[in-house]
């Protein structure tokens, strides 16, 4: 009896037999894969994408893989329309398609349109065997075959063992309960990124081919396919290393049986043609295996990888006298200059002279970090250097670790435990880390929870660990709240350790004011940088220092609370009927804009990291590692200069790394709305009908006394009134989550220094994307400075018309306007970006805001409300007076506990 054979069809059949080793499947035609096909797709240029189609089935593909799944995009409608012209152009409809899609009802739908027999792309058991066995039926009636994905209940299979566990129970269900015919089964176990630096990953390559080998000898009959370019994901930008990837990846799996794949059929390197030192580290990568010259594979293939994009940077010529020195001067000379090229060397120097281990950090090692401490205190070593000081450190002590457990030494004593988190719904935490940095530098004990960390866990964590001291860190208004929260519940809790407050929001006189008052049995303290935090630790825990400092700090806050409320009872403030009177008065009868090239909300998909970086602000990079002054000035500045010079020379280094190898994949989203404004509202329309209100953003007024003319504003104030036409805009960017892998990569290694690197590069890639951006929307997108010139230079000092306040910022507190927004936009699905409870956007490298465009709009904040508006404002947004309070706590000139006998 002859083998059952795969057979599918198009205008012309195709039968899967021996003679053919491998099916190559076309990837080009999946809007999740191509940002060329998504966009012609999104833009309605169907004749430009069947010659993708067409492209593919030239370039060898045997069959073709369709996928619609976009955010903005009608799925079922486009997957209808695509296949319905393919059906017309015989020479792509002659192979077989692949229905690929997440949705059901878009499977459905392109399996009643195309002829032939085709593949369906993909069904699992991830909804529960019920869900399964109906869509195979389905599939089985409409004779079509399926890919099976390596994914059930609990989740996609990561390992070997998962893999063939998924792959047997869906083969034994179809088989035996579907009446589905082996051959027509096409299992997909899951190919993932390797050589992204995390250990766990390194295995992938090597699963996927065990995998392949045993469902060929266990399942009779079966296939076996996988998305290939999910491989090289690492090496985005690469493309010579990707397709060496691809190619000696695909010539281990086919040996173990793989015979389909999705692959880009026109760029597939030959094997044998690949240069051999590639070849050699891409098998070492792939089969997770140690070099022949040791070291570590995904490093090597790093390494190796350089040659192939071209950048062949000339090693600088070093003075290398040092290395002449006895080993306790060279260990300190490395720690002073972060030097980690010989760290591994002389710490085994070191360990061998010594006694013990122990002795190495109590000795050389501390005494090289003291000199680090000394010259940080007296300003002649900045805060990046410190942290690369703290690299070498951590190098040298993972050295001596292994020999330290052996002799069961344990470690030295701490000089005290301190516990670190960013409060519960914010994401943000380069300043935490680097205060973690320098204090584990001074010989404190760092726990660090992360980022969004609930009171709850803060409270039980500092209790678990005995800790000395909590720091809490937040970026946004609605963290200064969860503070004030903490602080009464460390007061409730009978807890007696000093609380320190960091962060971008936060304040001295925040922390007098609303905090250290409801934590009375020790003190809260605001550390405004890291360069004080070893100073202020150290004075709370030292024996004879504590009271003191403890006792001074209180007095300075008493007088810093009675200051400020003095200034605030001096402060006139109006009611808000007497504010919106002096609102801003524009003369609209002029008033001119042309329409946005279209309405509604679009992705933005053409991001080039090269030109992203030509528009990043450098000042605001340097004020995050603690360097004060304006790029590029500050390059040449007398006290922090060389360390400005050091420390850029770096981010250029890594900032080519990320361009390079396509670390970030940058995402956007934009849209416009015709808008009128509705007193201190915006309401914003479907089309330019304006019949039909689509949304309403909600804005603040200033509500503070002005002198003679000036006008108390609101955002509002700058959209015009009902019967003139307008528009408003809005966005959101990122740099993409892949950030905080990457960061984790590089913290695991004991590398601080290039994990708050990543991340402060990341946080200018985002605010450089959202300058580029607005720049296009002027030009582009809205088109009301078409023949603007300004170069990415100008930009900075924003001499452009228009503005794009952001929810959460002065002239637009309420972060609570970002759901508006994020709705509007459908944020979520386009660029992955979401809200936390407390409103800060995750990925932290992520900006939002809107797009007013009036030539007198400029920036303005706020500052403090009345009740009389924070009522009116409730009222507006349908929200509880309690609830508005919340949100707004930072701009109440008034004690929420007063508004009992107000009503919205």
């Amino acid at each position: 009896m002859s083998k059952p054979l795969l057979r599918l069809s198009g205008l012309e059949p195709f039968t899967l037999t021996s003679d053919i080793p491998f099916v190559n499947v076309g990837e080009r035609t999946n809007v999740t894969g191509s940002a060329r096909f998504r966009k012609l797709i999104t833009n309605r240029d169907y004749t430009a994408a069947l010659d993708v189609a067409r492209d593919q089935v030239e370039n060898g593909a045997q069959i073709i893989d369709v996928n619609m799944d976009e955010g903005l995009i009608d799925s079922k409608q486009a997957m209808i329309d695509f296949l319905n012209l393919i059906a017309a152009e015989p020479d792509i409809a002659r192979v077989p398609i692949m229905i690929d899609s997440s949705k059901w009802e878009v499977i459905e739908a392109g399996l009643q349109c195309v002829q032939g027999k085709p593949v369906v792309n993909s069904i699992s058991l991830k909804e529960g065997e019920e869900a399964f066995v109906h869509h195979a039926s389905l599939c089985l009636a409409y004779g079509a075959a399926v890919v099976v994905m390596a994914f059930d209940e609990q989740g996609q299979a990561d390992t070997l063992q998962r893999k063939t566990e998924i792959c047997a129970r869906a083969y034994k269900v179809l088989t035996e309960q579907v009446g589905f015919p082996p051959e027509d089964i096409i299992f997909d176990p899951n190919v993932f990124a390797v050589a992204t630096g995390i250990e766990e990953h390194d295995n992938y390559g090597v699963d996927f081919i065990e995998a392949t080998r045993w469902i060929r000898e266990n399942l009779p009959h079966a296939h076996v396919s996988g998305g290939v370019s999910n491989l090289s994901f690492s090496f985005r930008g690469n493309e010579p290393v990707r397709e060496a990837m691809h190619a000696v990846f695909l010539y281990h799996a086919i040996k173990a049986g793989m015979d389909m794949g999705i692959v880009n059929a026109g760029q597939l390197a030959v094997y044998d043609q690949i240069d051999e030192a590639l070849r050699e580290a891409c098998e070492d990568v792939v089969l997770n295996r140690a070099p022949a010259n040791g070291g570590n594979a995904t490093e090597n293939l790093l390494e190796i990888a350089e040659r192939f994009r071209g950048d062949k940077r000339e090693a600088k010529v070093r003075d290398l006298a040092w290395r002449d020195w006895p080993v306790e001067k060279r260990l300190e000379h490395a720690l002073v200059n972060g030097i980690t090229e010989f760290v591994d060397e002389d710490t085994e120097a070191a360990r061998l002279a010594a006694d013990k281990p122990l002795d190495v950090i109590e000795g050389p090692l501390m005494a090289g970090m003291n000199v680090v401490g000394d010259l940080f205190g007296a300003g002649k070593m900045f805060l990046p250097q410190v942290v690369k000081s703290a690299r070498v450190m951590k190098q040298a002590v993972a050295v001596l670790l292994p020999y330290m457990e052996a002799e069961k030494s344990g470690g030295r004593d701490s000089a005290g435990r301190i516990l670190m988190a960013t409060v519960k719904g914010d994401v943000h935490d380069i300043g935490k880390n680097i205060v973690g940095v320098v204090l584990a530098c001074n010989n404190y004990e760092i726990i660090d929870l992360g980022v969004m960390v609930p009171p709850q866990k803060i409270l039980e964590e500092a209790k678990k660990h005995k800790v000395d001291v909590i720091g809490l860190s937040g970026l946004i208004t609605p963290s200064l709240d969860e503070m004030v929260h903490l602080a009464a519940e460390l007061q409730r809790g009978d807890f007696d350790v000093p609380l320190l407050i960091g962060g971008a929001t936060t304040s001295k006189v925040h922390t007098a004011v609303k905090i250290a008052p409801g934590y009375t049995r020790n003190q809260a303290i605001h550390v405004n940088d890291a360069s004080r935090a070893v100073g202020v630790v150290s004075s709370l825990l030292s024996a004879t220092q504590r009271q003191g400092y403890i006792e001074a700090i209180r007095a300075e806050y008493d007088e810093v609370a009675e200051r400020h409320e003095r200034a605030e009872r001096a402060k006139q403030r109006l009611p808000l009927a007497d504010a919106r009177a002096n609102a801003m008065q524009i003369d609209w009868s002029g008033y001119n804009v042309p329409a946005p090239k279209a309405l509604g909300a679009q992705a933005v998909e053409d991001w080039d990291l090269a030109e992203i970086a030509r528009y990043i602000d450098w000042t605001p990079f340097f004020q995050t590692w603690e360097l004060k002054g304006v790029y590029p000035r500050i390059l040449e500045d007398e006290k922090y200069g060389e360390a400005a010079r050091n420390l850029f020379a770096d981010a250029q280094a890594m900032l080519q790394r990320i361009i390079g190898e396509q670390w970030f994949a940058p995402r956007a989203v934009v849209g416009f709305w015709p808008a009128n404004r509705d007193g201190d509202d915006i309401r914003l329309f479907t089309d330019d009908t304006r019949g039909t209100v689509l949304d309403t953003l909600r804005t603040l007024r200033q509500q503070h006394s002005k002198r003679r003319d000036s006008p108390n504003l609101a955002l509002a104030d700058f959209v015009a009134p009902d019967g003139v036409s307008d528009y408003v805009g809005g966005f959101v960017v990122t740099a993409g989550p892949e950030e905080v892998a990457i960061a984790e990569k590089f913290e695991k290694a004991g590398d601080d220094y290039s994990a708050i690197m990543v991340k402060a590069l990341a946080d200018r890639v985002a605010e450089a994307m959202a300058e580029m951006l607005h720049q296009r929307v002027r030009r582009e997108f809205w088109g009301y400075a078409g023949d603007e010139t300004f170069t990415p230079e100008d930009l900075i000092g924003e001499p452009y018309r228009g503005i794009r306040p952001a929810p959460g910022y002065p002239a637009q507190p309420d972060h609570t306007e970002k759901q508006t927004l994020f709705r509007l936009l459908r944020a979520e699905d386009t660029t992955g970006v979401t809200l936390t409870e407390s409103m800060a956007m995750w990925p932290g490298s992520s900006v939002s805001g809107l797009y007013i465009g009036h030539p007198e709009a400029y920036y303005f904040g706020v500052a403090k409300v009345e009740r009389d508006q924070v009522a009116d404002y409730a009222a507006r947004k349908g929200m509880e007076m309690a609830e508005a309070e919340r949100w707004l706590a930072p701009l109440l000139n008034y004690r929420p506990s007063d508004t009992s006998a107000t009503a919205a």
